[in-house]
């Protein structure tokens, strides 16, 4: 055991975990097994979280990298990532039933980056090459697209006029990750375009601005999230920005109590794709070795919601699967 009566504050950030954009595509595949029964094929993760990924599949769905891997007219879903028009063109040439996950701010960023495109325009995409969102979007462009995320690689950047040029950013990245990579393009290219900072992703700034003043009251950071989501691994850098030990952990089971001995006071908070439950264990974990008192942080309280798909907006979703992802505190 650890410190085992010392007291131990935790202090929750607010807002934490799942987005609308993730609430609704996990909402279309149970509701889509409830529609048309197991199984229903989704395309690569439909989140970037395993608790996720690994509860769907028991109750039906099958995760798949390539479209070939799905049987010719089954039920598919896109992942909240979206997907490039030749991945769209292979799921009509197979005729599958395509049920389409994408988050609608990403949806946005395909539109916008298309209209850009007609003009004749140089994008540049602020993201991570690599990252699914970001190969979605540029297999959604039709045009010349330029992927950068420093400010650095502003200056190698060879476009065909100086003056029309434009940005997009990837959704998981906040005012606070682009605004220096926009700041150096607008040094160099004057006349670029781009959308207004509110377009960037709410759920994103929302949760960076609650860990900020999260990191000015605490002596440790734990952010429960997945390695490969972008979201969360910003997270974990802003608390190592403040000087802070900051770890990023998929789940209780990564919680290394070393981490906590000689700490007062530990911030928790989750990415968009983790469930809260998630954070409720590994709060019970450290209930385990320690005193534990729970607060939660001001901070912006979320109310929004996207509409599904019209072919399953009538189909309920079933009360067990609700029931998976929040737990009341423990």
């Amino acid at each position: 055991m650890v410190e085992e009566g010392r007291p131990l504050r935790v202090i929750l950030a607010q807002p934490r975990g799942f987005c609308a954009g993730v609430e609704r595509a996990i909402d279309i595949v149970e509701r889509a097994l409830e529609k048309y029964g197991a199984p229903v094929y989704v395309r690569h993760e439909i989140v970037h979280n395993k608790r996720v990924v690994d509860t769907l599949r028991n109750r039906g769905a099958i995760f798949v990298e390539e479209i070939d891997e799905i049987p010719a007219g089954a039920v598919t879903i896109f992942s909240a990532h979206g997907v490039s028009q030749k991945v769209e063109g292979a799921a009509k040439l197979r005729d599958l039933d395509v049920i389409d996950a994408t988050c609608p701010l990403v949806t946005k960023v395909h539109k916008e980056g298309r209209r850009y495109a007609e003009k004749g325009f140089d994008i540049v995409l602020i993201g991570h090459l690599g990252h699914p969102e970001v190969e979605g979007t540029l297999g959604q462009i039709p045009g010349v697209v330029h992927v950068i995320s420093e400010p650095h690689e502003v200056a190698a950047l060879t476009v065909r006029d100086p003056d029309r040029v434009a940005f997009v950013t990837q959704t998981t990245l906040s005012v606070n990750d682009t605004k220096d990579v926009i700041a150096a393009l607008r040094d160099r290219f004057p006349t670029i375009i781009g959308p207004d900072t509110r377009d960037i992703c709410y759920a994103t700034q929302n949760r960076q601005t609650a860990v900020i003043e999260l990191c000015r009251q605490i002596d440790l950071l734990l952010v429960v999230g997945a390695h490969n989501s972008s979201n969360s691994n910003r997270l974990r850098e802003i608390g190592e920005n403040f000087g802070i030990p900051a770890y990023l952990i998929e789940d209780a089971g990564m919680l290394n109590l070393d981490w906590i001995r000689g700490v007062d006071t530990v911030g928790v908070t989750a990415g968009a794709s983790a469930p809260e439950t998630l954070v409720q264990e590994t709060i019970a974990k450290l209930k385990s070795i320690r005193r534990v008192s729970v607060e939660t942080l001001e901070g912006v309280r979320e109310n929004v919601h996207f509409k599904l798909p019209s072919e399953l907006a009538d189909v309920p979703r079933p009360n067990a699967a609700m029931e998976s992802w929040a737990v009341e505190n423990v």
